[in-house]
Formats: structure tokens, sequence, C-alpha cells
């Protein structure tokens, strides 16, 4: 079985083998501290998942090293300060400018819609696509919260939020139009899934109100799942945090599967879902990875598939990331094996 059809039955609660598609997320903060401990997890447990180079005509505006110490500016032309190596760093300055509720939003002159990122070549990303025996991933992942905020920081864009100004939903209009011609446009390529991503909860709770959430985001959401379900794709989404309330949403809406922190939110809690979302992960990266012993974090995948696995709908994914102890990232996929 290649590892496309592994991936595909377990999205679809076929896989009567037993094995779980793995993904193995590293940053380059891992990367760069444990090379050759990464290389043989790596060889040791090869990945399931690819997604290919989109090949750009047109490049981007963007600037710097997104990982680097110092200043890099996205390609919206959002400025993010990072005095750290190997992880991303933050927005600390507004783009759209603040100013009387009645003209906020009114000048986005400073945002550039990166509609560079249009300019894939399909013949090389179809052709990637049938060199890899893997499950492909589209090489783009509309996040408009997450970008909402780089524009206009996180502060600014929770009062935004409770104003809902006229020019505020207009942007958002404008926005939610590009990242539909983008995931339409990979739609029409030889990728197996589209991908979308937005960080919704806190520690304890969703950030917003679920209602709020439902009024402004869930109908992005819904165009997004939409769109990947007419051309005959599949559908992950990622998000950080405690995002309970609104995983009936997500599968009312149809999406296929989640990566979220499902040891922050309770695996009891999640079990009556199991069947009915493929859970993309993940084995907890807040206490479990940095802290734990290999043989606790295999424990914790035993109860990852104990609670949540369905003859599928589960996937052998983990985040090495800041803190992570390689022989834990490595005892998260010896134990999936087991």
């Amino acid at each position: 079985m290649t590892s496309r059809e592994l991936v595909y039955r377990t999205l679809e609660n076929k896989n009567h083998d037993g094995r779980a598609p793995r993904d193995l997320w590293v940053l380059p903060w891992a990367a760069g501290r444990y090379p050759s401990e990464l290389a043989r997890i790596q060889a040791d447990f090869p990945g399931d998942f690819f997604t290919p180079d989109p090949c750009l005509a047109q490049k981007d505006r963007s600037e710097g090293d997104a990982y680097k110490p110092g200043r890099h500016i996205d390609a919206w032309g959002c400025i993010f300060e990072n005095r750290g190596e190997g992880y991303v760093g933050e927005v600390k300055e507004a783009i759209v400018a603040v100013n009387d509720e009645e003209s906020d939003w009114d000048d986005t002159s400073a945002v550039h819609i990166p509609r560079e990122w249009l300019s894939i070549d399909r013949e090389q990303v179809n052709a990637q696509c049938r060199a890899s025996d893997k499950f492909t991933f589209a090489a783009c992942c509309p996040r408009p919260f997450e970008q909402l905020q780089f524009i206009r920081t996180t502060e600014q864009l929770y009062i935004d939020l409770m104003l809902l100004t006229p020019g505020f939903l207009r942007f958002i209009t404008r926005m939610h139009g590009f990242y539909c011609d983008l995931l339409e446009l990979w739609a029409k390529t030889e990728v197996d899934a589209l991908n979308i991503m937005d960080d919704w909860g806190s520690q304890q709770s969703l950030l917003i109100a679920p209602a709020l959430w439902r009024k402004v985001f869930r109908p992005l959401y819904r165009d997004y799942i939409d769109i990947a379900h007419r051309a005959g794709k599949k559908i992950f989404m990622h998000s950080d945090g405690h995002i309970l309330a609104i995983y009936p949403d997500l599968i009312e809406m149809g999406l296929d599967a989640v990566n979220s922190q499902i040891f922050c939110m309770g695996i009891e809690n999640l079990r009556p879902y199991a069947g009915q979302i493929t859970f993309w992960g993940e084995i907890d990266r807040q206490n479990i990875l940095p802290y734990a012993s290999p043989e606790e974090v295999k424990a914790a995948v035993r109860e990852v598939r104990a609670g949540l696995w369905r003859s599928g709908g589960a996937i052998a994914q983990c985040e090495f990331g800041v803190g992570a102890r390689p022989e834990n990232v490595r005892a998260v996929f010896a134990a999936w094996e087991e």
C-alpha cells in the first residue's frame, strides 16, 4: 500500500491494517540543534505526506528570514520582530492605522494582497504529484484570523471584532475573495488535499465568543471546505489551543482532518467525535515532548490510539519544535509502530 492509499483509508476510517500515517513537523529550531538525531528519526520513520514546490513565476514581496533574529516582512507587508533563532517573531505595529472608529480600515493601502501566490506552475506541480506516492498537500494555507492580527495587531483586532465597522467587513470580504481564488487554483492541480489554519484557542477556551466566531469566521471556512470538496479534494485544518467549542462546527461543515492540541482539551472530551473527523495529531508539546520520559511518551500515544482510533481517524503527527527532546519525538513514532 502506498502512503497516499494509507492516508485516504485513514481519513475514511477504512484502515484495517492498523498503521497510522506518519507526519513529522520540524521547526528550524530543532533542525539546527539536533541535525543528526533528526536525520535518524526521518530515516527510521519516513513520512507519508508531501508538499510540492509551487514554482511561482512571480516572487512575492516578503523580506528577510522569518526564523532569524531581526526584522521580517511577510508577503502582505506585515512587520515581524524576532529576538530568537529558529522560530517566528511577533508583530508589534499595525500597518492599517488606528484612527477613530468611523474611519478605521478606510485606508488599507499599506496592505499588499499577495496575488503573486497565484502564479504557480500547474504543470510542474502536477509532475511533482505524479512522481510521488505520498499524500500531497497544496502549498498554500489561508489563515484569515491570524493574518488580520498581523495586519492590525492582536489587541486592536479584538476591538475590531467588537465594532465590526463597514471598512473592516469590506476588507475581510476582499481578503476572503483572494483566499478563495488561491484555493480554487490549487484545487485544479493534482494535489490530494488543501490546507487552512488559524490558532483559535487559549489554554482553556476559544479566544472569542463562539457566537462571534460563527458569525464572522465560520462562513469563510465553509467556503474553503466547499471549494475542496467540489474538486474532489480533502481539506485539513490546524489550530492551536482549546477549540472544543467549535469541534461540532468543523464536523458539520465537513472538515476532513484537524490538527489540534488534544491534550489541552482532554482526550476524554474528544472521544465522542472519534470516527466523525480525523485527528491529525498531536502529542502534547507543552509538557510531554519537552519534559516526559520516552515511556511516558509512549503511554500518551497509547492513550490517543485507544481514545480516538476507529479503523483510522488518527494520524501519527507531532511537532519537533522548541523544547522538544529528540528521544521523545522518536518515542512518538516508535509507539505508533508498536
